[in-house]
């Protein structure tokens, strides 16, 4: 479950934050997943909960916020979107394409106190 490690990743991002910028408490975490990322939301979710008792981040909201898949298409030159992996070019049918964006995982906002 490779989510745990994600939470535990983003803990100690939100943990260097608080020493570094000086908050006691997170109050929500606003993340950025990519549809094409393969996290498993509701995984993620438990994962954060569970990393995050007895830290500043304890309780606090996780808001997961969707990013569309997109891609370049080498054969008709477009840049199409994508909701999985594997999927043909809308416009021309084509399966040459370079992904262009929906894999990331990223810390968009913290709310603190």
């Amino acid at each position: 479950m490779h989510e745990l490690s994600l939470s535990n990743g983003m803990l100690e991002i939100i943990e260097k934050r608080a020493v570094e910028d000086g908050f006691g408490r997170v109050l929500a975490v606003r993340l950025e997943v990519g549809v094409l990322s393969c996290v498993e939301r509701a995984a993620l979710s438990f994962c954060f909960e569970s990393v995050t008792r007895g830290t500043v981040a304890e309780g606090a909201r996780l808001e997961i916020l969707d990013v569309a898949g997109e891609a370049w298409c080498w054969d008709c030159e477009a840049v199409v979107p994508l909701t999985r992996r594997g999927e043909a070019c809308e416009g021309c049918g084509g399966y040459r394409m370079k992904l262009r964006d929906g894999e990331q995982i990223r810390i968009k906002e913290l709310e603190v106190a």
